[in-house]
């Protein structure tokens, strides 16, 4: 049976992130809710992109999953193996392109928090905790490759869960997941006050037409889909 959700203090209790680690947020949270109504078990193979301190990874391996996760950062992949340790977990933690490093690969579960803010920068930030969130001027950068890659990361009946804010366009993604022949649908989302990234961005982001100029809340949307 699927677990129940846990709060956010409770998936980041014990955790260590070294510096410039993303560390477990409300878009975490969300995707963990997500996460747990999943039927996870013993024989279930997880994927995580995008790992962090590794606390999805952790939940997922907790519940008995074989679980392989990936980070861009060296940083992030030190963490997570270290809260690994710390909690008595096996995970397998790759550093690199999440393509790359699961080349004919596939899934039961694949779980995504990836960058996804809009940033007036055109490419994906080489280094330094922006690559946490920065995704070029729509904030599609990753998502985007996430929804065509992700037939090839899931076996069949196989579901990604993926997490990013509604200003990077919710009905795009399901358009891309539904195009490339999964079955896709918004399975849960949260409103929660624009944090200071979004903030010092706000007179662009208004510019560019993504967002009102007096908007404070961000809509956060964990995207469900499942191979056929």
């Amino acid at each position: 049976m699927p677990s129940t959700a846990v709060s956010r203090r409770e998936l980041a209790a014990g955790l260590l992130a070294l510096p410039g680690v993303y560390r477990p947020q409300a878009d975490t949270q969300l995707l963990a809710d997500a996460l747990a109504r999943e039927d996870i078990g013993h024989t279930t193979e997880v994927l995580e992109i995008g790992t962090g301190t590794g606390a999805l990874a952790l939940s997922a391996a907790a519940r008995g999953a074989r679980v392989t996760a990936v980070d861009v950062s060296r940083r992030a992949v030190t963490t997570a193996r270290l809260n690994a340790l710390r909690r008595g977990l096996s995970l397998r933690v790759l550093h690199g392109d999440f393509r790359a490093r699961t080349a004919g690969c596939r899934y039961d579960l694949v779980v995504a928090n990836p960058p996804y803010v809009p940033s007036p920068d055109m490419r994906l930030p080489a280094t330094g905790p922006r690559r946490a969130w920065d995704a070029g001027p729509t904030g599609r950068l990753v998502v985007d490759r996430i929804c065509a890659y992700a037939p090839d990361l899931l076996r069949p009946g196989g579901i990604l869960l993926m997490v990013h804010s509604a200003l990077c366009r919710t009905e795009d993604t399901l358009k891309q997941l539904a195009e490339a022949g999964l079955s896709a649908e918004a399975a849960l989302r949260a409103c929660v006050p624009w944090g200071p990234v979004l903030r010092s961005r706000r007179a662009w982001l208004h510019n560019q037409g993504i967002a009102g100029a007096d908007e404070e809340l961000e809509e956060l949307v964990v995207i469900r889909a499942q191979a056929l």
